[in-house]
């Protein structure tokens, strides 16, 4: 079966979604839309991290109980999703019974095998990672992410043997059986196998918010490994399978760099002392800032996705979080630059090229000969732009229709239909002819990063709804419009916004 799995990170509750969740989602957007429309049966899985000490604190600070502060703000992340038009097929919760059912399957297949064994944890903890943490990774005796001084714990806690299982991860890394992307994320990866990686605590002693580990219920699970199990639970392991069967193993688990030890290195050997196959592709985006400071409440300088769209649009708020530098590169986010970037990219190239094209090419008769130079532009654009988002480069793919966007508004300023409908109404048509079948392919191209813009471009070309079901390698043929349909529609990008 031709299919394809994609993964985001499931997002803590303890706070609302803001700009870098989002980021992560609409690039898993796009890579899921782009599968679906090349005829893959794709599953997409988001979902929220709901249990642990942080959020066992923040519901506290609220004055709610944790499963009702969990519900709220699920709730919370899931509108954001809707509000950027997030084509997720599950939105899952590691709250709800399908997980624990998972989890406990999972663990007791470890522990059975002589994988797990009791011992006592003596060290620091960051309840803002939710994570153990060494004295050599403090910076000025502070967690480096969080700016505060790790909690000192002894306890009692179950422990993973991870020196079992670390040589075969690395051999797995090191011939891209397990394919870490961009090739910076795979050095760092391997990097890691250089220092002294310990086998890690499953459980933990003193937080109470959480699934209780089944041989030992004074203990429960340390929340990372057991939101891990979230990727394998929700597609009904230790429950109905048919979708575990049908879509494991994944085919793209996408994270933050933040991450990036447990995915890479702690979720394969747990998989592989389950037995289960191991991811096929990991790939790590960067970290930004915004106006060259790290987000933060206190600073003020969090940005809600919300209120993008409440100005931008969906798509409009889509293009502006994604394309603001390399896919998989640190960066930082002019916020008050949005409104230019838009205008510029949005309205003034893309929006305007649709525009002119529309309105000129109203009525014309179809033509049976086309631009040759035109089609040839088409058929390198597309194989530029497949080449890049089958190695999940969505930036460089977004760069080919940027590109070609500006091709063809060139192309209009050096030809002059206006001027040419004039002197030949024949050669006229031809040149319109070409220009609104590039339409189309751009709204194909475009489709993945902005839907909403993608369908009224080609509701304004007359293009049928069933032109979605045709086969990838049809819908990016050239082909001739009937002209007759092509009518005039919305602004696409207003610029009152």
């Amino acid at each position: 079966m031709d299919k394809f799995y994609v993964t985001t990170p499931i997002y803590y509750v303890n706070s609302t979604p803001h700009i870098g969740h989002a980021y992560t989602m609409i690039a898993a957007d796009v890579l899921a839309r782009y599968h679906r429309l090349k005829g893959q049966e794709v599953f997409f899985l988001t979902g929220t991290d709901e249990h642990g000490a942080k959020v066992a604190q923040s519901a506290q600070e609220a004055n709610q109980d944790p499963q009702a502060f969990t519900d709220e703000m699920s709730a919370r992340f899931e509108e954001a999703w809707d509000a950027l038009n997030i084509s997720h097929n599950l939105f899952y919760r590691t709250t709800s019974d399908q997980h624990k059912k998972g989890v406990l399957k999972f663990i007791q297949i470890l522990k059975d095998q002589g994988d797990i064994y009791e011992d006592k944890y003596v060290g620091l903890y960051c309840v803002g990672c939710e994570k153990f943490i060494t004295e050599k990774e403090l910076v000025n005796g502070q967690c480096p992410d969080h700016k505060i001084e790790p909690e000192k714990i002894t306890e009692k806690n179950y422990f993973f043997k991870l020196d079992k299982y670390l040589n075969k991860v690395k051999n797995k890394i090191e011939r891209d059986e397990i394919n870490i992307l961009p090739a910076s994320a795979k050095k760092e990866v391997l990097g890691l196998f250089q220092q002294k990686l310990e086998n890690f605590s499953i459980s933990r002693e003193k937080v109470k918010w959480g699934i209780k580990i089944p041989f030992d219920e004074s203990q429960v699970f340390y929340v990372w490994v057991e939101a891990l199990q979230n990727y394998i639970t929700a597609l009904g392991f230790a429950g109905e399978e048919k979708n575990f069967k049908k879509y494991w193993p994944v085919d793209l688990h996408l994270i933050g760099k933040d991450i990036l030890k447990f995915h890479a290195i702690y979720w394969p050997a747990l998989l592989l002392a389950a037995g289960l196959k191991l991811p096929q592709n990991i790939y790590v985006h960067g970290f930004f800032t915004i106006d060259g400071q790290k987000m933060s409440k206190s600073v003020g300088n969090v940005i809600d996705p919300n209120d993008l769209v409440k100005k931008f649009g969906s798509d409009g708020a889509r293009y502006l979080i994604l394309a603001q530098f390399p896919f998989g590169a640190d960066g930082d986010i002019k916020a008050e630059k949005f409104e230019e970037q838009y205008i510029a990219e949005l309205a003034n190239n893309l929006g305007n090229l649709v525009s002119r094209v529309v309105k000129l090419a109203q009525g014309i008769k179809k033509q049976k000969t086309y631009n040759k130079e035109l089609k040839a532009k088409i058929e390198e654009s597309w194989n530029k732009y497949q080449n890049e988002m089958e190695k999940f480069r969505i930036d460089s793919a977004l760069g080919v229709v940027k590109s070609l966007i500006n091709y063809l508004n060139k192309h209009i300023d050096e030809t002059k239909p206006w001027e040419l409908r004039k002197k030949n109404q024949q050669d006229f048509e031809i040149t319109m002819q070409g220009l609104t079948e590039c339409l189309r392919h751009i709204a194909w191209m475009i489709y993945p990063y902005l839907p909403e813009t993608a369908d009224k471009i080609l509701k304004q070309l007359g293009v049928l709804e069933d032109e979605k079901a045709m086969k990838f390698k049809e819908l990016t043929k050239w082909k001739l419009l009937d002209m007759f349909q092509i009518k005039t529609g919305e602004i696409l990008f207003p610029k009152n916004t």
